[in-house]
């Protein structure tokens, strides 16, 4: 039987939801990470076509019919996004975008593998590896191969994304609460 687990090469992390689970639109509770695949990373899209290919193969296999028309969680970072066909962000330029969700809590580790206790170490815009296991799903009308999360792996920090991190110090940059203070009580 063919593989529909693989590992990542180097990719960039978004909406990151490693830590603790989000409800989706079923309400279902999730773990989740937006994945930011880089378009030059033809080895991870290469494993990418070939677990996505077993997981269809798997599907056959198990004598269930592969719907004609398949969904894919695997978006083009230069185009619109599938829900609202709204432009993906500058971020997403350049690369594939693909979302990947677990209901179980996926291995969160550092490159030596020594597991990430603080939250604050997995961000939006840090840069790492995932493990993702591909599947078929055909369910109330929507069929198509997606992939589970299984684990993350941070290789380097990035330049946040979105709002970016807060730290201690950015609070006291050039406030005078005193002048606060004063608008306060008139």
């Amino acid at each position: 039987m063919a593989k529909t687990q693989i590992t990542t090469g180097r990719v960039r992390f978004s909406y990151v939801n490693a830590f603790h689970p989000r409800a989706d639109q079923n309400g279902v509770e999730k773990y989740s990470v937006m994945l930011l695949i880089p378009k030059s990373d033809t080895a991870t899209l290469a494993k990418m076509k070939a677990a996505a290919q077993a997981a269809k193969d798997t599907w056959v296999e198990k004598g269930k019919k592969l719907p004609a028309q398949l969904k894919t969680t695997l978006h083009d970072g230069d185009g619109v996004t599938p829900n609202g066909g709204e432009p993906y962000g500058p971020e997403c330029a350049g690369h594939y975008v693909m979302n990947v969700s677990s209901t179980r809590k996926p291995a969160i580790v550092y490159a030596d593998k020594t597991p990430i206790t603080e939250e604050s170490e997995l961000y939006s815009g840090c840069y790492g590896r995932a493990i993702i296991n591909f599947y078929v799903y055909d369910s109330q009308g929507n069929r198509g191969v997606s992939a589970g999360l299984m684990g993350i792996m941070k290789l380097s920090d990035g330049e946040p994304l979105g709002g970016g991190i807060v730290r201690d110090e950015d609070w006291d940059d050039g406030f005078d609460d005193s002048a606060y203070a004063d608008d306060l009580l008139g």
